[in-house]
């Protein structure tokens, strides 16, 4: 008798909490999307302010909250009827790596306590593993951001720069499916512009090239550069939304040893249609981090070469960084993470001097 009473309290007690923190969802306030607290960095569908869809890597969304309890309601596209999304979630600095698993998930933040916390959520997968909407966020209130860093920086390349095959944290390489290690947050673009106190944006695409693109990829870079779903060569991106000082290009992996003249040509048409899009940026000219020694030897050649003739044509404001090293030790030959933290290191110290930041 006295374990059936214990075990009576028990399932009591268990009700009771599950009752109270129903009832405590139940009082909280539904912030729509369109809140002028949230707070949105990225190339952003905004066509329907309730439901801002998104579809590049790295794309983050902000606010503050008060209370002990947050959702973050996110709607996926499930493309194929398949395809899931990756996020990273960051709370007061801490980080999280989920996954959503319907259409329409509600994220619940953990860990809070009751005061004042800091959220950011990260898509961490690409444009072609489908778009996420966010619908609203449910708290019992919303406090006005701090505002977001002065300085922007924009990372335009193809799968290094999303962060493609960086991440085994839960899955390792060679298994389940071709975005379980996809992590946009972790991504060395990513890293740099949080070293430098900077927005970000990842303006890239797996397989993409600046002439030529791999695996049957029918768009190149200058192609979709103007898109805000880059991959789908879809929706005009209104550049007056996001003018970096800072624009770095890590394009040739996918083209490999092309023409040098033919590579020169393309690489100097799309900088003059970067400049019109950003008449006050330096760009920054890249050599592929994971490219072996003859490609390498390629784009130092030709960026050099870039660089000096852009330059006689009266646009100082072009430069060329060449990485120390191959960094390919994750999946398919990709940077891992510690990779492309140092890949970030490389490139920090750089634009920190460039720049006088």
């Amino acid at each position: 008798m006295k374990m059936a009473g214990q075990k009576i309290r028990l399932l009591a007690g268990l009700l009771l909490a599950a009752i109270l923190a129903d009832a405590q969802v139940a009082a909280m306030r539904f912030h729509p999307a369109d809140h002028v607290y949230i707070e949105y960095t990225g190339r952003i569908d905004f066509s329907d302010p309730k439901l801002p869809r998104f579809w590049q890597p790295g794309v983050y969304i902000s606010f503050r909250v008060k209370g002990n309890y947050c959702g973050i309601i996110v709607n996926d596209e499930e493309l194929w009827g398949k395809n899931h999304n990756y996020l990273e979630l960051v709370v007061d600095g801490k980080t999280m790596r989920l996954q959503t698993k319907t259409k329409r998930d509600t994220i619940v933040v953990p860990g809070l306590s009751g005061g004042i916390h800091n959220v950011t959520l990260v898509k961490n997968t690409e444009a072609n593993i489908g778009y996420l909407e966010l619908t609203g966020i449910l708290c019992n209130e919303l406090i006005e951001p701090l505002g977001k860093p002065e300085r922007k920086i924009e990372f335009i390349g193809n799968s290094i720069t999303c962060g493609t095959g960086n991440d085994q944290s839960l899955v390792p390489c060679g298994k389940g499916v071709w975005q379980d290690q996809h992590n946009a947050y972790l991504s060395y673009g990513a890293i740099t512009a949080r070293k430098l106190n900077a927005q970000y944006h990842l303006s890239a695409v797996s397989g993409i090239g600046l002439m030529h693109s791999c695996c049957n990829m029918d768009v190149i870079m200058p192609q979709v550069f103007d898109k805000v779903s880059m991959r789908n060569n879809a929706i005009p991106w209104d550049f007056k939304k996001y003018q970096p000082d800072v624009v770095t290009v890590c394009l040739g992996q996918n083209d490999g040893v092309q023409d040098s003249a033919a590579f020169c040509n393309n690489y100097i048409r799309f900088i003059k249609k970067l400049r019109e899009y950003y008449p006050r940026a330096t760009i920054i000219c890249l050599t592929s981090p994971m490219a072996d020694a003859s490609l390498t030897a390629f784009m130092k050649k030709t960026l050099t070469a870039v660089v000096e003739k852009v330059k006689r044509e009266g646009d100082k404001k072009v430069a060329s960084y060449f990485f120390s090293r191959q960094y390919s030790s994750g999946c398919d030959y990709h940077p891992s993470l510690e990779e492309h933290q140092q890949i970030a290191d490389e490139l920090t110290r750089f634009i920190k001097k460039r720049m006088k930041w």
